[in-house]
């Protein structure tokens, strides 16, 4: 079940305290749903990146959590990442599990408006919401002064569809 931040429930700590949700996390209600994504590399002249994302609260509403399936330039990759917020920055880290590492990894998001971010060392993804908040679409780039393979800079284009 989807919940969006209107309606997730306030929850009560074992000490009997109400715990309440940071105003901040409005501002992922965004990216709840199911996605359709496809994209390319830079270096490729057609899709080679297809995948489907389902993001949704977690029961308190406090984490958002992310599942995907990825065909990626033909490998097959899962993944679950876990997303908070972090008040003292005003970013949300994330913990990445995937298929393609036995390590988990730290990455950031923050949405501001219609526009996304969603970082880790060394890249960053840039997308923008259609008007209707249906599509996001955007791509991956090195951060300044790294350089990355073709592979892992891309565009992509989710649709939701759920």
């Amino acid at each position: 079940m989807v919940q969006n931040s209107s309606t997730a429930p306030e929850t009560t700590s074992p000490i009997g305290q109400s715990a309440q949700r940071d105003p901040a996390l409005r501002r992922l209600d965004k990216l709840v749903g199911t996605w359709e994504l496809k994209g390319r590399t830079l270096d490729a002249k057609e899709d080679n990146i297809v995948g489907r994302v389902t993001i949704e609260w977690l029961p308190g509403g406090f984490f958002l959590q992310q599942r995907g399936e990825l065909d990626f330039m033909g490998f097959k990759l899962q993944s679950l990442e876990i997303v908070g917020y972090d008040p003292a920055t005003n970013t949300f880290p994330a913990t990445v599990y995937s298929s393609m590492s036995g390590a988990a990894l730290p990455y950031y998001w923050d949405v501001q408006g219609d526009v996304v971010t969603h970082w880790t060392g060394g890249s960053k993804y840039t997308g923008t919401f259609s008007e209707d908040g249906n599509t996001l679409s955007g791509g991956w780039r090195p951060d300044k002064g790294i350089e990355q393979s073709a592979e892992n800079t891309y565009d992509a284009t989710m649709i939701r569809v759920k």
